[in-house]
């Protein structure tokens, strides 16, 4: 068998991959189609927090299934909705521990959410884990569902 480019690309993207996994930086982008879901995340994350509707708009598909860690679940129209017309001041909202894996046209986005409110004066302080899928739609990453979870309790 004779080795191709083909073969030696395989074999450095498995030995980066690998490093990465070694890694412990909190975001993990070894290609260009993760490095397009980071920033897709991260403008859905300034989009939220500065209620931008027409950034938001462009960057959920239609399809959109979004779930709450109390287990409300909403559409697109509904989630923006809930977005633009919170009662919350949203004081920060911060991500980490990212990682991203995408899958031919759809990707996989995990991290851990963490937001600073306040509501008629009442300070509130959020941290939930966050799954979101992503789907290339039109050479654009496009949200299609989001799955929010409260951290386990310690027993």
């Amino acid at each position: 068998m004779s080795i191709t480019r083909r073969h030696l690309v395989a074999a450095g993207a498995l030995a980066l991959g690998g490093l990465g996994l070694l890694r412990s930086s909190s975001v993990v982008a070894e290609s260009a189609e993760e490095a397009a879901v980071a920033q897709a995340v991260e403008a859905l994350r300034k989009a939220t927090f500065g209620q931008e509707k027409s950034q938001l708009e462009k960057l959920c598909a239609e399809q959109l299934s979004y779930g709450h860690s109390d287990g409300r679940v909403e559409n697109k129209v509904q989630f923006i909705n809930g977005v633009m017309t919170r009662k919350a001041i949203l004081k920060s909202l911060t991500l980490s521990d990212h990682t991203i894996a995408v899958v031919d046209t759809n990707a996989i986005a995990r991290h851990k959410w963490a937001s600073e409110s306040e509501t008629d004066g009442k300070p509130t302080s959020t941290k939930i884990g966050v799954l979101q899928v992503w789907h290339k739609q039109g050479g654009t990453w496009k949200l299609l569902a989001r799955q929010a979870v409260r951290p386990p309790q310690p027993t």
